[in-house]
């Protein structure tokens, strides 16, 4: 019979941490005596990080004792004491390639149910002093599991442990952890996922949306970028569209063609800096899929020092550098209604959709929804006023937000904003594929609107301005000024360019790993493992190559790089 061994507590304190502060609850100690379990939590127990720990769903965090065994062998150790894992319970049994989701058990007055595995953390190896911990309980298929508390209890070290009920599907929670972080998941053991209840609902999105790409057609292999670094462009015409926007038209120096650009892709422009690589900066393509010119158009902004440069100094005729085109914001090709929004200067990769889907003069259902000041500050709305002629099923909706315009309204426009309850007026279908572009506001509220309106998260597909939020789980400070030069003599190595920080430094051996540079630098970053595991930290890799550190579990997406554990080879570009 399997045996609680010891229960552990520790409230959440600030660990500092690689110059960093982390809030975090990792620092688990044995305690005696009873204590009473409660439906949140354990009595004098805590998470630092509610978004990733705790809650109904992660209430507990068990641990065995074998697999202390297990890695005090593997990791040539014999300091590691209970709860140093983090967990709650250390057990003697109920091992992670035995228990199923779903599974109940009778613990001293309280009763569990099994939830989910352990979500791959970095806090894990912060707290064994092993940066490669997050990985390794994966690649070991020894990740722990959580319970949720289906009857508050007392319970104390020695109780007895028994089970009350088996969990539906019979998944266990090595292979329910394998589904989501190894590569090549069983579609069998993913159908029978999504058939537990009991899993929690996190678990139950991630694997709804990994079906869903089970179940399309095979996509095509992107294509290889249409050339490699950079690439000097002509301008052919600059055309003002609106007083903050102009477009530029650019052929190549040479005679060679111009490679088609996906409808969505963005072009990478790079200028002249004196004494540096140069500033870089990503905009929209706008112009039709497979024109002889490429078109990018772009809004000067007060502070921009590339728009700035663009707006005034790039004249027809002159010469500018810019990378092939990349980006995986692009429109499907399906035959399923389409939704295109946008916000302001968010208009220039939807209105490249607008373009491809006029060109086939498309049968698909397609709603045209841009948000503008007023009409003086909406660009292309003649332009996308022709192409939805051509469309037999299209319908557009115009919203202005400046207060106290005097305009005709008309059917389709409205004076005001975009409203959650509006947008779901519109009567998009759940089946459409939604491609959204704007300010993260403006996508995060019609992103849950169109949720509401049953359309599923794999169809929404969305186009940030700038630099993306930062996901630094934990990290108490995260810097509040702009990117700017790493401490210290600047690197020698090879060049680093954060194009969405508009940032170019030398490599340095100091750092470890580029996602530790980029923390040097200020620039906006998305991790949570730092070991290769989950791929919260994917970047497009503009140009150059990398070598990896510690070899993910799976790797990136084709042309996708992994900041958290990879260093470059070769002058790099990053979209970061």
């Amino acid at each position: 019979m399997a045996t609680l061994l010891s229960v552990n507590v520790g409230r959440p304190k600030d660990v500092r941490w690689r110059d960093r502060t982390v809030h975090t609850g990792a620092w688990k100690h044995p305690v005696d005596g009873p204590r009473m379990v409660r439906r949140l939590n354990i009595d004098g127990d805590g998470q630092g990080d509610l978004q990733g720990h705790g809650g109904e769903q992660r209430a507990v965090l068990v641990y065995q004792t074998q697999s202390y065994a297990y890695w005090r062998k593997v990791l040539e150790r014999d300091d590691l004491e209970f709860g140093q894992f983090g967990e709650n319970f250390t057990v003697d049994g109920l091992a992670d390639d035995e228990v199923c989701i779903g599974d109940r058990y009778r613990i001293g007055e309280a009763e569990f149910e099994v939830t989910q595995p352990r979500v791959t953390c970095y806090r894990v190896g912060m707290r064994l002093n092993e940066p490669r911990m997050a990985s390794l309980l994966v690649a070991h298929h020894r990740p722990g599991f959580y319970l949720r508390v289906i009857a508050e209890g007392r319970v104390r070290a020695g109780d007895p442990i028994t089970r009350t009920r088996t969990g539906r599907g019979s998944l266990t929670v090595a292979d329910t952890d394998a589904l989501l972080y190894l590569p090549d998941p069983d579609p069998a053991k993913l159908r029978a996922a999504l058939t537990i209840e009991a899993l929690s609902p996190g678990w139950q999105q991630s694997f709804q949306e990994m079906s869903h790409r089970l179940d399309q057609p095979p996509a095509p292999a992107p294509a290889a970028p249409g050339w490699r670094g950079f690439r000097q462009l002509r301008v052919t015409q600059v055309v003002p569209e609106t007083p903050t926007v102009s477009s530029f038209l650019l052929r190549p120096t040479d005679s060679q063609a111009l490679p088609p650009a996906a409808p969505g892709q963005y072009l990478t422009v790079r200028i002249p800096e004196e004494g540096r690589p140069g500033l870089v900066r990503s905009y929209s393509l706008s112009s039709a899929p497979g024109a002889a010119e490429y078109r990018i158009s772009v809004k000067r902004e007060d502070r921009g020092k590339v728009s700035t440069y663009l707006h005034t100094h790039l004249h027809t005729g002159d010469v500018i550098e810019a990378a092939a085109p990349r980006g995986t914001f692009v429109l499907a090709d399906d035959h399923t209604p389409v939704a295109l929004f946008s916000a302001g200067i968010g208009v220039t990769p939807v209105l490249a959709m607008l373009h491809r889907l006029a060109l086939e003069h498309s049968s698909r259902a397609v709603w045209w929804v841009h948000t503008a000041r007023d009409p003086g500050q909406q660009p292309f709305a003649e332009e996308a006023r022709q192409l939805l002629a051509r469309l037999p099923h299209a319908r557009a909706f115009i919203y202005y937000t400046a207060p106290d315009l005097e305009i005709a309204g008309g059917p389709g426009i409205t004076h005001g904003r975009m409203t959650s309850d509006g947008i779901r007026e519109l009567g998009i279908p759940a089946d459409a594929h939604a491609y959204l572009c704007g300010p993260e506001g403006f996508m995060s509220t019609v992103t849950s609107a169109l949720q509401r309106a049953g359309l599923s998260s794999s169809n929404i597909h969305t186009e940030v301005f700038g630099a993306l939020a930062a996901i630094n789980p934990g990290i108490t400070h995260t810097g509040s000024g702009p990117p700017h030069q790493p401490p210290g003599p600047r690197g020698t190595g090879p060049s680093v360019t954060f194009a969405r920080s508009g940032l170019s430094t030398g490599w340095s051996e100091r750092y470890a790993t580029l996602l530790e540079l980029a923390e040097a630098c200020e620039v906006p970053t998305r991790w949570s493992c730092r070991t290769g595991v989950c791929h919260t930290c994917a970047t497009p890799l503009l140009t150059g190559q990398v070598e990896y550190t510690t070899q993910p579990l799976e790797d990136p997406a084709s042309g996708e790089v992994l900041p958290c554990c990879s260093i470059p080879t070769t002058d790099v570009l990053l979209d970061l």
